[in-house]
C-alpha cells in the first residue's frame, strides 16, 4: 500500500515524462536523498561544508527548479527530492524510471547508514543515465561504492555532495561550453585563494596569519581550503 503523498509524487513524475519539454525547459540533474536529515550534507550549512546546493547555486550559476512546467530563468536547473530506497520504494523506483524522459541528465544521490542502498538502487534503474553517489556518512561508503561488475556508479568520499555537483557539471561541460567555461572560472578562483594565502602566511608571518584568520579558540575563520 502506497501513502497518498508518495503516490501523488509517483502519478506527477510519469506525468511529467509524458510531457516531452524542450530540454532547455527542464532540470539537468537532479538531486535526491534518503532522509531530510541527509540535507546539510546534500545542501551545506552553517557549521558543514558546503554540500552540492552551494556549488550549483552559488558557485556555478545554477538555479534550482521548483515546478517542472515553469523553469526558472536560468539556462541550467537543478530539481531536488527525498526518496527513501527502504521507505519509499516505489517513488525510488519512479524518480529513477522517469529521469531520463523528464530530460535529466545526471543524477546525485546520497544517502546515509550502512544500508545506504539509494545511490546504486538508482543507478541500476535509472541506467544508462550516469548517477553520482554520495555516501553522507562513513560507515555508508561501502554499500554507495559495492557495485557488481557492469553496473557502474560514480561516488564521491563521504560527505563530498560539493565534489558531486562539480563532476556533475563537469559530464554535462562536454556538450556545453558555457559551463565549462563556469569550471574554469571555479578553478581559477581557488588558485588565486592559495595565491592569497602563501602571500599572507609569508608576509605575515604565522603569528601574524593567526592573529588575523584564527579567532581565540584556535579556530581556523579565515579561508576555506578544504
Amino acid at each position: 500500500m502506497t501513502a497518498d503523498s508518495v503516490q501523488s509524487i509517483i502519478d506527477q513524475l510519469h506525468e511529467e515524462a509524458e510531457m516531452d519539454l524542450p530540454t532547455d525547459e527542464t532540470p539537468d540533474i537532479g538531486i535526491i536523498m534518503g532522509s531530510d536529515s541527509d540535507l546539510p550534507t546534500m545542501a551545506g550549512g552553517k557549521g558543514n561544508r558546503p554540500g552540492a546546493y552551494a556549488a550549483l547555486a552559488e558557485q556555478l550559476d545554477f538555479e534550482e527548479q521548483t515546478d517542472y512546467e515553469a523553469a526558472p530563468d536560468a539556462r541550467f536547473t537543478f530539481e531536488t527530492f527525498v526518496c527513501s530506497a527502504h521507505r519509499t520504494p516505489d517513488l525510488m523506483y519512479a524518480y529513477a524510471e522517469t529521469a531520463e524522459d523528464r530530460g535529466l541528465d545526471v543524477i546525485i544521490a546520497g544517502a546515509g547508514g550502512k544500508s545506504a542502498d539509494l545511490p546504486n538502487m538508482t543507478a541500476s534503474i535509472a541506467y544508462p543515465l550516469p548517477v553520482i553517489g554520495v555516501p553522507v556518512q562513513e560507515k555508508s561508503v561501502d554499500s554507495v561504492i559495492g557495485m557488481p561488475q557492469g553496473a557502474p556508479i560514480t561516488a564521491v568520499d563521504a560527505g563530498k555532495s560539493f565534489n558531486a555537483a562539480l563532476t556533475a557539471v563537469q559530464m554535462l561541460a562536454r556538450e556545453y561550453d558555457e559551463l565549462r567555461d563556469r569550471l574554469l572560472e571555479y578553478h581559477d578562483g581557488l588558485q588565486e585563494d592559495v595565491g592569497d594565502a602563501a602571500r599572507d602566511l609569508h608576509e605575515l608571518g604565522t603569528p601574524g596569519f593567526k592573529d588575523q584568520y584564527w579567532d581565540t579558540d584556535e579556530a581556523y575563520t579565515g579561508r576555506q581550503n578544504d
